[in-house]
């Protein structure tokens, strides 16, 4: 299956619709009654419902009333269509004032925030952003999100570095969490009911005197999680050490500040009399 990358249009075209500029494709063709918004939320309403392969021009432009060709005149392919369709998702993410707060309650608002849009759109969770399409919605968001990990004395990369793995982490679970309603909705059957079923067929073959650790361990899990894999608990666990390694990072920065303005101290204190 091909993976949606972001910015895999024409940059030059991609950017002056994310930014509403002028472009040469918008001066072809009529305008009445469309607009860029309105293209981008039919897609948009197309993904939310039936996922990003159904989203196709020709598809968007039934759903608007239009020949294909007309939706031509505003966006130029689906690359480009990706990008501000992206990009509006982020520019609607509620953004919570954790002014004030304890940094680990203002990160998780951001992994909250970012948890909740692939909920919203879980297409958006299936998108690489690698590149990203650097619209206003995505520059917002990047703003946004590094106030909850500025004034901890991290560095600028540091800053990117922790909120680069948190993204990546809560996206990681939204996927997971994707696959395991996919999974679901293709049996018929939840978790618990799908291991009850084949608990027969895996007793017949499976050892238990061969794998006595993976078997124990295993079966505390299915127990405690009532499934092999609970997203919601690998969430709020995953969440958990995520802030615990931030806490590290933080406090080791802190000791080097400590340090640094110590070692300063010595040097500059006068000798003691003799």
């Amino acid at each position: 299956m091909p993976i949606e990358r972001t910015s895999s249009g024409d940059p030059a075209h991609t950017l002056q619709l994310l930014w509403r500029g002028s472009s040469s494709a918008s001066h072809r063709g009529p305008r009445r009654g469309l607009s860029i918004d309105a293209v981008v939320e039919a897609a948009t309403a197309v993904a939310d419902a039936e996922g990003l392969d159904a989203v196709t021009m020709r598809r968007v432009a039934k759903d608007l009333g239009v020949v294909p060709m007309t939706l031509y005149t505003y966006v130029p392919g689906k690359a480009e269509l990706l990008d501000l369709m992206l990009d509006a998702a982020y520019a609607r993410m509620p953004r919570a004032d954790t002014t004030g707060q304890p940094w680990r309650q203002r990160v998780t608002a951001i992994a909250e925030e970012n948890k909740t849009l692939f909920e919203s759109h879980p297409w958006t969770a299936a998108v690489s952003t690698l590149r990203p399409p650097l619209g206003p919605g995505q520059m917002s968001k990047y703003e946004h999100e590094l106030s909850g990990l500025d004034g901890l004395g991290l560095s600028d990369v540091e800053m990117d570095d922790c909120l680069t793995h948190l993204l990546t982490f809560v996206q990681a679970c939204a996927r997971a969490a994707a696959d395991a309603r996919a999974a679901q909705h293709d049996s018929a059957l939840n978790d618990q009911q799908w291991w009850e079923l084949n608990a027969p067929l895996l007793a017949r073959v499976l050892d238990e005197n061969a794998y006595p650790t993976a078997v124990r361990v295993g079966a505390a899990a299915g127990a405690a999680h009532n499934s092999a894999y609970n997203p919601a608990h690998a969430y709020s666990f995953g969440l958990q050490r995520v802030l615990d390694a931030f806490a590290a990072l933080i406090g080791r920065s802190g000791d080097a500040k400590t340090s640094t303005s110590s070692h300063r101290h010595d040097a500059t204190a006068p000798e003691p009399a003799p």
